[in-house]
């Protein structure tokens, strides 16, 4: 059979072609003169599937898009703590070019702005890194989130610089705060290059994919940047994302995304899938007129609002039922799914329900998709008490779901052909 996830996609770009609402970003001549019947969306799956429709393959410069990579790079590079001093996490409630800087220190408020993302800039590679050196740098790692090489249009750079007196000002005040790292000037230059790195939907889709992924790129298997990073990254876009709109869209989509004034929309959502769109019309805040329609279609039809929480499952614990091991009477505990905190609490409850003995307890995973860490804790947890009660324990864990502890008791492994 042929899946129906692209049909399905080419049915909601049709749904979507017809609003004609919106106008290109006019104040940069380049984009003022992208074609307006241009329309794409691209899904990745966290293992490197991808699908699209429309002008998947169609370039366009990312701008905006970037911030979430860049800002993912300097957490990488510098963590948290450093990055935070120079540029803060509260949304701003205001447009993308504003003036737009904390009372107290001075430090823009997001990286998602213009002045935050001009200071982020700054804080990617080490302090000796010359301008043309750190953009190397940025559009490297970007390359990295992609899985391809990325390269800069250079006519919308050249029309850019043209325009990007306003970034030039934003950059300076910045500066005079201390949040600002070199010289404002070439801070301003590497961004909009940056921002004129040119990718397709795909493209978007993939690097947004690496974000669901752990930071882990499915195709080439690259770790770009951490766990941590990743969802520090994702947090910033939930509540920054999409400008002054951004309450609107994560009230009604529910995808932390992140918009460019090319009329592309990035959206990620953890451990599913990353999301391109694009279509150059942009509705009166910055953001592609139809390119929010098509996240909104995609969430509501596969359910992908991030507060739709799924109800942890109910049957983790498939079975608890006797079984010989080497001739001695043993209890196998089967499990299922994926193990959380609550299916960790449940299974948590039936270890309690064992009986007392010296009888062995087998722990079969072979049915577990995954156990996140909160879950591998308690899960080990419970193997040390149970062998503190006096049992020997066993684990089959064909998928390696459950990776021995740290340090303490390790339990026997074995194969389902041994039980």
């Amino acid at each position: 059979m042929r899946t129906p996830v692209p049909d399905y996609l080419e049915q909601v770009l049709t749904e979507c072609h017809g609003d004609e609402g919106g106008e290109r970003a006019d104040y940069i001549p380049e984009l003022a003169q992208a074609p307006l019947d241009r329309l794409a969306v691209a899904l990745c799956t966290p293992d490197g599937t991808l699908y699209s429709a429309g002008d998947a393959d169609v370039e366009f410069t990312i701008q905006s898009a970037s911030k979430p990579f860049v800002y993912a790079l300097a957490l990488e590079e510098r963590g948290w703590k450093d990055v935070y001093s120079h540029v803060g996490t509260e949304p701003s409630g205001e447009a993308f070019n504003e003036i737009s800087l904390e009372p107290e220190s001075g430090r823009p408020r997001n990286p998602m702005i213009n002045i935050g993302a001009i200071t982020t800039h700054s804080l990617v590679g080490s302090p000796e890194l010359d301008a043309d050196e750190r953009f190397e740098h940025v559009r490297a790692g970007l390359s990295a989130f992609a899985g391809r090489e990325l390269a800069v249009d250079e006519a919308v750079f050249a029309s850019e610089m043209e325009t990007a007196d306003r970034n030039r000002s934003l950059a300076y005040m910045v500066r005079t705060t201390g949040a600002l790292i070199g010289d404002p000037l070439d801070q301003v230059e590497g961004y909009t290059r940056q921002c004129s790195i040119a990718v397709t939907t795909a493209d978007l889709a993939m690097m947004g994919a690496t974000l669901a992924n752990a930071g882990v790129n499915p195709i080439s298997g690259k770790r770009v940047v951490s766990p941590l990073v990743v969802r520090q990254v994702l947090s910033v876009m939930t509540t920054c994302g999409m400008y002054d709109a951004a309450g609107d869209w994560i009230s009604a989509v529910g995808i932390p995304a992140k918009s460019g004034v090319s009329g592309c929309i990035l959206g990620v959502l953890p451990g599913q899938v990353g999301i391109g769109t694009f279509s150059p019309a942009l509705d009166s805040v910055g953001n592609s007129v139809r390119g929010v329609q098509i996240c909104q279609r995609l969430s509501d039809d596969m359910g992908l609002h991030l507060m739709g929480a799924v109800p942890s499952g109910q049957h983790t614990v498939r079975d608890i039922g006797p079984l010989t091991l080497d001739g001695r009477e043993a209890t196998r505990v089967q499990l299922q799914g994926v193990v959380r905190f609550s299916e960790a609490e449940r299974v948590m409850r039936a270890l309690t329900e064992l009986p007392e003995g010296p009888d062995p307890v087998v722990l079969d995973l072979s049915r577990v998709a995954q156990v996140d860490q909160v879950g591998r804790r308690m899960l080990l947890e419970g193997v040390r008490r149970l062998h503190l009660d006096g049992h020997d324990i066993a684990i089959v864990d064909p998928e390696d779901a459950l990776p021995d502890p740290d340090e303490g008791y390790r339990p026997t492994r074995l194969s389902l052909g041994e039980l």
